[in-house]
């Protein structure tokens, strides 16, 4: 379906491996389902360009698992606290095995610091939203009181369609805890939106976020995979174990900056998939760099 949100039908030029042609709004998801196909499951699609709303969705209000896409709200909570003056970003915490995720989850703090550790909450931000640190991750819902609190600040800013429900230890107990997080692709992009327009966070605590998720570590085959060399792209993935070939979520959300210096946010979630890793990530990876061609042919 598309977007409300998309008025008029554009057509641009585009090159694409080899073919050259005009393409409109209407090919473009098209393509988006072309490409989906290969992921053998429910593929949703959101982008937009930010500095006109142009926005265009494949079964983009439809809920899925965000998985560690979560940490993004996550992170713009903590820091909302911060610009409050509740929380700090030298102050020190201190991290104890009781908070550690599992083992069968991403933690390089557990991984660094066995017995435990006294860390600041940028340092706990920074591992959180560019490394994906589980532990981090509950820690800092620790110190916000829990998911709850991250709920309601998404409901301050006026998001019904992004649920922050859970700790990733839970998640990583029970399979079934991740959809309890979720996120409609539209949802992501409306929260990537209000990040770029400083809604809800300082000058500082934006600039902040926005460079950990710029040295985003995760995910280089997603967004990124296949989009010129050098392209700034600040994003959060997320990601399930795969039980009984069945891979719930594969995920990345973030904003891309085009050539021409403008911005487009994208989200792309890959549920109940049962096809490999390489096949999930290249789905997201030709998804972005379909848009990257369309709107980069747009340029004035």
């Amino acid at each position: 379906m598309f977007s409300p949100r998309f008025v008029g039908l554009a057509i641009v030029f585009v090159c694409y491996n080899g073919f050259c042609g005009t393409i409109s709004v209407a090919d473009l998801q098209k393509r988006f389902e072309v490409i989906a196909k290969a992921a053998n499951g429910k593929v949703g699609v959101a982008v937009e360009l930010l500095e006109t709303k142009k926005s265009i969705l494949l079964n983009g209000q439809e809920q899925f698992p965000m998985q560690s896409v979560y940490k993004l709200p996550i992170g713009m909570a903590v820091l909302h606290r911060v610009d409050e003056g509740t929380l700090k970003l030298e102050q020190l915490i201190q991290v104890t095995t009781n908070d550690f995720v599992t083992t069968m989850q991403h933690s390089p703090i557990r991984d660094a610091h066995p017995l435990g550790a006294e860390l600041s909450v940028s340092n706990l931000l920074r591992q959180m939203v560019s490394e994906s640190d589980g532990t981090a991750c509950d820690v800092l819902l620790r110190l916000l009181k829990g998911p709850a609190s991250v709920d309601h600040y998404l409901r301050k800013l006026g998001l019904t369609n992004v649920v922050v429900a859970t700790t990733e230890k839970e998640m990583g107990q029970d399979e079934l805890a991740q959809h309890r997080s979720w996120a409609t692709p539209e949802g992501l992009t409306g929260l990537l939106r209000m990040l770029h327009e400083g809604r809800g966070l300082s000058v500082s605590s934006r600039e902040m976020l926005l460079r950990f998720l710029t040295e985003t570590s995760t995910g280089p085959r997603r967004i990124r995979g296949l989009l010129p060399a050098g392209t700034p792209v600040a994003h959060k993935t997320g990601s399930s174990r795969t039980v009984n070939r069945l891979t719930r979520a594969t995920n990345d959300a973030g904003i891309v900056t085009l050539p021409d210096g403008r911005h487009v946010a994208i989200a792309v979630f890959v549920s109940d998939s049962e096809a490999d890793e390489v096949t999930r990530e290249a789905v997201i990876a030709k998804i972005s760099r379909a848009v990257w061609d369309y709107w980069v042919e747009e340029a004035p």
